[in-house]
C-alpha cells in the first residue's frame, strides 16, 4: 500500500571521479544490476508516494537506466550550484506542496536495505523528529562526515571531513548520507544554507545544524553493521560490495535448498533463479536471468548467461549464453554454447563442441569436436566427431537440417543449405553438398592410392625412411 506521507529523493548526480571510468558511477554493475538498480529496488519496497532522482553527470545514460529499471521516478537535473543541499532543494521543488516525510538516499550505497530504512522512518515518526540521520560506527572514518555529539551524548551536528577540527577527525561515528526529514522543516532550512565552506558547496549537512540551532528534534541512529551504508567510490570499494552482496545471494540459495560446494568461487547474479536440490560446483558463474531446475548439476568451471537448465540436466566446464538445456540433457566438458542453442530432453553436447542457433532434438547427440551452427537436428540422431556445418558462404548464413535417427560419420562437412533426411547415414570424411534422401548413405569417398617407396625416395636419411626400409626388409 502506498505511503501517501512519504517521498524519497535519490542523489545520483555525482561524477564519481575516483572510479576513473567513462561509465557513470551509479551504472557500474553489481550482481548483474546497475548500482542504482539496487537503490531503486530498496526504495520501491518502501512504497513511497513520490520518488525523485537528481542527475547530472552522464545525465541521459543515468536517467535512461532509471526509467528502464523503475516506473514513476521523476528525474530532476542538478544545476551549476554544487552540493547535496542544492540537489535536495531542486528535488523538493519538484514535490510541490508535499508536506510529509522525505527520505534522502545516495545512488552509490547499494547494500542499504528496506528494513533498515523502515526502522529509521518508524522511529523518526514515533519521536516526531524534524530530521533523522542514519549513522555508522567504523574503524576508519577517513573521508566521511563525522557525527558530533555533546558530553551527554546528544546529537549536535555533522561536520564534513575537510572541515573537521583535529579532535573531530578522531570521531568514529560517521554520517551515511541517508536521512529522513519533515518536508516543511527541510524546505525552510535549505533556504538558509550557503556555500561558505572548503568545497564551496551547498551542504545538506548544514540543514541538520540549522534544525538543531532552532531547537528542533534531530537524532542520529547507528546501523547494526557499517557495511549496510558503505558507499562505493572506487573500484576497490565496488569489489568489496560485490563480494558482500554475492555472499548474501549465495547463502540465500543455500537456505532455499540449493547445494553450493564452494561459495567463495561461486558468483550468482540477483536475477538468477535456482530450484531446491540443484547442485552448483566450484568456479561457477550464473549471470543475468539464468534459471536452473530441480536436481540439475552445474559446474565446475562453468559460466551461464541468461540460460535455462532443465531438471536433472548436467552442465560441466561450459560457457553458454541464451541457451536452453532441457531435462536430463548433458553438456560438456569444454563446450561453447552461443545464443539460440536448444538441446532437447536427454540430448548431449560433448567435449569441444561449439553450437550457435542450433536446435538439437530429444535424445540427439553431438559428442565430440564439432561446430554446429544454424542447424536443426531431429530426435535420436548422432553427429560424428569432427563434424562442421559450413553455414557461411562469405555473404550470408544458410541452414542445415538433419532429421531424426540420422547417423553421420566422423569428419563430415555439411555445406549449407543442405538437408540430411530421416534415417540417413553419411560416411566418414564426407563433404555433403547435396541433400541426402531418407534412408540413404551419403558419401564422397575416392579410391585410396598408395605410392610405394615414396618416403625412401623423397625423404632419404630420415628416421621415417630408415623405419620403412627396416620394415620392408623384415617383411621379405
Amino acid at each position: 500500500m502506498t505511503d501517501v506521507s512519504l517521498a524519497v529523493v535519490i542523489l545520483a548526480a555525482g561524477e564519481g571521479t575516483r572510479m576513473k571510468s567513462a561509465t557513470a558511477k551509479v551504472l557500474h554493475p553489481l550482481a548483474g544490476v546497475p548500482m542504482i538498480g539496487h537503490v531503486l529496488s530498496t526504495v520501491a519496497a518502501l512504497h513511497p508516494a513520490h520518488t525523485v532522482a537528481v542527475v547530472r553527470h552522464e545525465r541521459d545514460a543515468v536517467a535512461g537506466a532509471i526509467a528502464e529499471l523503475s516506473d514513476g521516478v521523476v528525474i530532476v537535473d542538478q544545476d551549476d550550484v554544487p552540493g547535496t543541499g542544492r540537489a535536495v532543494e531542486l528535488a523538493i521543488a519538484a514535490l510541490a506542496d508535499f508536506d510529509g516525510d522525505v527520505v534522502v538516499v545516495s545512488g552509490d550505497v547499494p547494500l542499504l536495505d528496506a528494513e533498515t530504512l523502515t526502522d529509521l522512518i518508524d522511529e523518526h515518526r514515533q519521536r516526531e523528529r524534524s530530521a533523522s540521520v542514519l549513522s555508522a560506527l567504523v574503524d576508519d572514518p577517513s573521508g566521511y562526515g563525522r557525527i558530533v555529539r555533546d558530553d551527554a551524548g546528544e546529537f549536535r551536528r555533522i561536520v564534513e571531513h575537510k572541515d573537521a577540527a583535529e579532535d573531530e577527525l578522531g570521531i568514529s561515528e560517521i554520517n551515511s548520507g541517508t536521512y529522513v526529514f519533515r518536508a516543511p522543516a527541510l524546505k525552510a532550512a535549505l533556504a538558509k544554507v550557503g556555500t561558505a565552506n572548503s568545497q564551496g558547496e551547498k551542504y545538506l549537512t548544514d540543514v541538520i545544524e540549522l534544525l538543531v540551532t532552532d531547537s528542533l528534534e534531530v537524532e542520529a541512529n547507528p546501523v547494526y553493521e557499517s557495511w549496510v551504508v558503505a558507499g562505493v567510490n572506487d573500484r576497490a570499494q565496488l569489489s568489496d560490495a560485490q563480494a558482500r552482496l554475492n555472499a548474501m545471494i549465495v547463502r540465500g540459495h543455500q537456505m532455499n535448498g540449493v547445494s553450493i560446494d564452494d561459495p567463495a568461487t561461486t558468483w550468482i547474479d540477483r536475477g538468477v533463479s535456482i530450484e531446491p536440490d540443484a547442485h552448483i560446483l566450484p568456479g561457477t558463474f550464473l549471470k543475468g536471468a539464468t534459471s536452473i531446475a530441480c536436481c540439475a548439476t552445474v559446474g565446475p568451471d562453468t559460466t551461464l548467461r541468461d540460460c535455462e537448465i532443465g531438471e536433472n540436466a548436467s552442465v560441466t566446464r561450459t560457457d553458454a549464453t541464451l541457451a536452453v538445456i532441457e531435462a536430463n540433457a548433458t553438456v560438456g566438458p569444454f563446450s561453447y554454447l552461443r545464443p539460440g542453442t536448444v538441446l532437447g530432453e536427454g540430448g548431449k553436447i560433448g567435449a569441444f563442441v561449439e553450437t550457435k542457433n542450433a536446435q538439437i532434438g530429444r535424445g540427439s547427440k553431438v559428442p565430440h569436436l564439432s561446430y554446429i551452427g544454424d542447424t536443426t537436428v531431429g530426435e535420436n540422431s548422432n553427429i560424428g566427431a569432427g563434424t562442421i556445418t559450413a553455414n557461411y558462404d562469405g555473404v550470408a548464413k544458410h541452414p542445415t537440417v538433419i532429421g531424426s535417427h540420422v547417423r553421420t560419420g566422423s569428419h563430415n562437412v555439411f555445406v549449407a543449405p543442405v538437408t540430411i533426411a530421416d534415417g540417413a547415414y553419411t560416411a566418414a570424411g564426407t563433404v555433403v553438398r547435396r541433400n541426402v534422401p531418407a534412408g540413404s548413405l551419403g558419401m564422397t569417398v575416392a579410391q585410396q592410392r598408395n605410392v610405394e617407396g615414396w618416403v625412401e625416395n623423397n625423404r632419404p636419411g630420415t628416421a621415417s625412411a630408415e623405419a620403412a626400409t627396416h620394415a620392408t626388409k623384415e617383411s621379405e
